[in-house]
């Protein structure tokens, strides 16, 4: 067989051609003029679960939004997707359009996710990587996202498939925000999300120490129950960008709950967040002129 170079448009076999090669370079094609309509493409990932990704890419997505751009969301996470829920709209189901997979609208964002998907909230995704990584690839492809200044894609905890697949389809991946949480157990993984990162040329855009300390709403004092300071640490010690810590707010895991994301809401975390955004658009700006110069 002929080695292929994936350029079908001019290829002489081009309409014979049986190379299952051919049909994959048609697909990377579509999730290439399906983003490039997208300014900012930025995958949140974390080293371990539980460290609050998907609340910190939720409001990402919502405080940009507030800042008046344009934003989708898309959940990667196939096999435990609670974007749906943090947002409010678990309950929806996808509807196909003229131009493909219409998102789904929460308030304004756009947003994909496999809950959309399935019978119910507690049906349960029981697919190996080869079937997640198609419904990535379609999730780009087949959605009609439109012209937007930002996609957050929320990956799920590790190093693994998802954020392979990510970066093959999105060679132009404006970079990565690595989310951990200050004690030493979730250091350790999150340094091997950003030695992953690295590794697979994405830029770092920078890490967000979640859960950094409680100020006690009756004395002030900063108790430290998860420690303070570790991401921090760690990304001085990497040599990539520390964006900011959030601290814990007994009202995040409630209004999340109810499909409010706590940047809508005068919280005690709602600072501290908006500090990490302004960090964070100051990062693209730098990426913008280095690569423009």
């Amino acid at each position: 067989m002929e080695e292929c170079d994936g350029k079908c448009e001019s290829c002489a076999t081009k309409g014979t051609c049986t190379d299952p090669r051919k049909e994959m370079a048609e697909q990377l094609a579509v999730v290439s003029r399906r983003m490039a309509r997208i300014k900012f493409k930025i995958m949140v990932a974390s080293g371990k679960g539980g460290v609050g990704k998907s609340t910190v890419s939720v409001n990402l997505a919502r405080a940009l939004q507030s800042r008046g751009y344009t934003v989708g969301v898309l959940d990667a996470d196939i096999t435990g997707p609670s974007i749906a829920k943090l947002l409010g709209v678990e309950r929806s189901r996808l509807a196909g359009g003229p131009q493909g997979i219409d998102p789904v609208d929460s308030k304004g964002l756009k947003l994909i996710s496999m809950a959309f998907a399935l019978s119910g909230t507690d049906s349960a995704v029981v697919w190996r990587g080869p079937m997640k990584m198609a419904a990535i690839k379609q999730f780009m492809s087949d959605v009609n996202w439109g012209d937007l200044d930002f996609l957050i894609i929320d990956l799920p905890p590790g190093t693994s498939d998802e954020p392979l697949s990510v970066v093959q389809l999105l060679p132009d991946l404006s970079g990565a925000v690595i989310v951990t949480t200050p004690q030493e157990v979730a250091l350790l993984d999150s340094r091997k999300a950003v030695n992953m990162v690295k590794s697979m040329k994405v830029p770092l855009l920078g890490i967000v120490e979640n859960m950094s300390g409680l100020r006690c709403p009756h004395c002030g004092e900063v108790l430290e129950i998860f420690k303070t300071g570790g991401g921090k640490r760690a990304a001085e010690e990497l040599g990539v960008p520390f964006l900011g810590a959030v601290p814990l707010d007994p009202e995040v895991a409630p209004l999340g709950d109810s499909g409010i994301a706590f940047v809508e809401e005068e919280t005690a975390a709602k600072e501290s967040f908006e500090k990490v955004v302004d960090n964070l658009l100051q990062e693209l700006e730098k990426a913008q002129r280095s690569n423009s110069g």
